[in-house]
């Protein structure tokens, strides 16, 4: 299962049923340290005086985080720093009794009634830490932490997310096919996209959808989908947060890095047709050929050539709307590429398209369900009202 979007100021690692594949940030030297904080907390969170900010981490980024909290400093903003560590993480899961899984977290209750802003930098470095937990741990976990995610959406938390699941570590570059050196050249090249040029895309992008109806998705794999859209809200992470995009809510005041992606939630009910996955990663393991069918807007069947098992079992432990149609993402920066040969998927290649299950507030939907499966679908054409937007993974723009 791939990340999306989980709420950038969830910490708790079980407090949401995404299963993160979150990295840790390699930043080379001090002066890139520093330029990097720069623009998290000035152009990506655009950070304003009195302002709460919650700056959470791994401890292998602490030059970084204690930047982003000077610079937050520096504006007149208050940061609250926050650590975490897969060690941590999974000792919480293994040791901390299950007893507490149900119990609300009353500290972050308190802690989102103030919280304003959240830079989030991404450091887990294990695939598959927790593979052997549960499903319905997880379940618990997320129950639970409904009340807060509820607040966070009320109060419209905006939040910053370094990382996006293009994170360049060993884990990931082996998982992906990809030297290390590939990798995180990819990275920092969608990270230091031309943003302005990235704007107008996602403008044009956006313009395309908004006055769409409906939406076909094909591909050679078998897939074919089709979905109404009238007069659903389309949201762009071009990598800025505007004054604009802080008045249209919660799902316009999140920032992925690296940006790019133009996204919405369908119309409920009419997503209808087969997606086929060719690779999806769950827990460190790759499943091939999955086959998603949906009648009225809901998945009726889920089955693969391989590898479904562990994904299956989560599941079925998870709760009502689980099986809704959640969303399609598009992606637009024209820094990240997808190299021949390679298994790497990602949000944020121009012409990546990204489709899911579950979980849709992040995307301007209404399913509150803490259960989100997204799949990517390389090499897609994308139609709206029967004009082509993206052709055979291709943005047309």
């Amino acid at each position: 299962m791939n990340t999306k979007k989980t709420f950038a100021v969830i910490i708790f690692i079980m407090g949401f049923l995404f299963v993160s594949n979150a990295q840790p940030m390699p930043v080379k030297g001090s002066a890139e340290t520093e330029a990097l904080a720069q623009k998290l907390v000035n152009q990506c969170a655009n950070i304003q005086e009195g302002e709460f900010v919650m700056i959470s981490g791994g401890v292998r980024d602490l030059e970084l985080l204690e930047n982003i909290v000077i610079n937050v400093g520096k504006l007149g903003a208050f940061p609250i720093l926050t650590i975490g560590s897969d060690r941590m993480n999974r000792r919480w899961v293994t040791e901390v009794p299950e007893k507490y899984d149900s119990r609300v977290s009353e500290s972050d209750l308190k802690m989102f009634g103030f919280v304003t802003a959240v830079i989030n930098v991404d450091y887990s470095e294990a695939i598959g830490l927790f593979a052997d937990i549960p499903p319905e741990r997880f379940v618990t976990r997320a129950k639970a932490n409904e009340p807060v995610n509820e607040l966070i959406e009320k109060r419209n938390v905006k939040g910053v997310n370094l990382g996006n699941g293009l994170s360049p570590t060993e884990a990931n570059a082996k998982q992906y096919g990809l030297s290390l050196n590939e990798l995180s050249d990819l990275f920092w090249k969608g990270v230091n996209v031309d943003y302005s040029k990235l704007e107008a895309t996602g403008k044009a992008v956006q313009t395309v959808l908004s006055g769409g109806k409906e939406v076909q998705i094909t591909n050679p794999n078998g897939t074919d989908l089709k979905m109404r859209i009238e007069k659903r809200p389309v949201f762009v992470s071009d990598g800025v947060l505007s004054a604009d995009d802080l008045k249209k809510g919660f799902a316009a005041s999140q920032v992925y890095l690296p940006a790019g992606e133009a996204y919405l939630s369908p119309v409920p009910g009419t997503a209808e047709g087969t997606v086929v996955v060719d690779r999806q990663f769950y827990q460190g393991k790759e499943i091939t050929g999955l086959t998603l069918n949906f009648k009225a807007g809901k998945l009726t069947s889920m089955t693969a050539k391989s590898g479904l098992e562990p994904l299956r079992k989560m599941y079925d432990a998870a709760g009502t709307g689980r099986d809704e149609f959640a969303f399609i993402d598009l992606g637009l920066n024209p820094n990240v590429s997808i190299k021949p040969g390679s298994k790497l998927v990602a949000w944020m290649p121009a012409g990546m398209v990204t489709i899911g299950i579950g979980n849709n507030v992040w995307a301007g939907g209404e399913n509150k369900t803490p259960y989100s499966l997204a799949s990517f679908l390389p090499g897609s054409t994308l139609k709206v009202d029967g004009k082509v937007l993206v052709e055979n993974g291709v943005l047309k723009n």
